[in-house]
């Protein structure tokens, strides 16, 4: 991850508990690399909540699971296997009873637009059964802001928010019905404040300008308040002028890694059908073929010169990746 973003912020890590039940509930623009960053900067060991399509193959089902992944039937998945989330929800209730950490992302799917989409009522289900089977639990519920800067470009920066911790039971009623709205209704306004939020009406149009003012999309805060005030007073991001220093170094780190650049480009890329998984393939490429291309190199350059010069060529290109994407 560190080689991958240019900037990773985290904010108000403090407020994930260390040994209570939680419920992380963010965003989900970014594909599996929303799942990653919770995982990587949480400071939780979490169960994740994943969508079963992706569970159809055995060995990636097992490679899912090994990864504390459980899968999660949608309607589209067809109503015949709706059922099989009942056994993945009373799974989730007695891992909350554990005092372990579960993330969902409550939309229910993925998209790069930069709005919070209506939530699923999954999450209250799992919510409510936990605390009807187990009313003593001090079950919390943490609201999560994903934001990236530009989600198909690379490198790209992106901020993490972890909002106030909610207290499951303070929704707790005599009317489940009305608790399920007003939890799902509560939670989104929470994520809406820590992710860009673009209302619907005029989305184009708006996040046209908002482009234009070149708006910090690592603060949500400022860009939603330059929403809110019609675009006055908007903070800007304008970034200092390397921009060619950073394009030597990038075609630089291309040169050198060229033969899993071209089959990224041209065998991995064109295969790709949704625009939100553009940035997990790469990342996939970058932690897998890229490492064994290094180690076929080194290999191959400690046979003809020796170790040395193979250890300095592979140090100088971990050096150029460095600078390609930090700058």
């Amino acid at each position: 991850m560190f080689f991958y973003f240019r900037r990773i912020k985290i904010y108000h890590v403090e407020n994930i508990s260390k040994n209570k039940p939680i419920l992380l509930l963010s965003n989900h623009q970014n594909a599996l690399l929303d799942a990653l960053l919770i995982a990587t900067k949480s400071g939780r060991f979490s169960y994740f909540l994943t969508r079963a399509a992706v569970f159809k193959k055995t060995l990636v089902s097992k490679l899912l699971m090994s990864l504390q992944m459980l899968p999660v039937y949608r309607v589209r998945d067809g109503w015949s296997n709706i059922t099989n989330n009942n056994a993945i929800f009373e799974t989730c209730t007695e891992l909350l009873n554990k005092n372990e950490a579960i993330v969902i992302f409550p939309e229910g799917s993925h998209n790069l637009k930069r709005a919070v989409r209506p939530l699923s009522k999954g999450f209250t289900r799992i919510v409510f059964d936990t605390l009807e089977k187990y009313p003593d639990t001090d079950l919390q519920l943490i609201p999560v802001g994903l934001n990236f800067e530009n989600a198909e470009k690379f490198p790209d920066s992106t901020s993490i928010y972890f909002g106030k911790p909610l207290s499951a039971k303070d929704f707790i009623s005599e009317n489940r019905n009305e608790d399920v709205l007003k939890l799902k209704a509560r939670i989104q306004s929470e994520i809406a404040q820590l992710t860009t939020h673009i209302p619907s009406d005029n989305y184009d149009e708006t996040a046209a300008t908002l482009n234009r003012l070149q708006v910090d999309y690592l603060n949500p805060k400022a860009v939603n308040s330059c929403i809110a005030n019609h675009f006055e007073n908007c903070e800007t991001n304008r970034k200092p002028k390397i921009k060619g220093i950073r394009l030597f170094f990038k075609a630089l780190l291309i040169l050198n890694l060229l033969i899993p650049y071209l089959i990224w480009k041209f065998v991995v890329q064109p295969k790709i059908d949704e625009v939100e998984f553009v940035s997990t393939f790469r990342f996939a490429i970058a932690i897998t073929l890229v490492p064994f291309y290094l180690l076929i190199v080194w290999l191959f350059l400690t046979f003809l010169f020796g170790i040395k010069i193979a250890l300095i060529y592979v140090i100088s290109v971990l050096i150029i990746s460095l600078l390609a994407v930090k700058l």
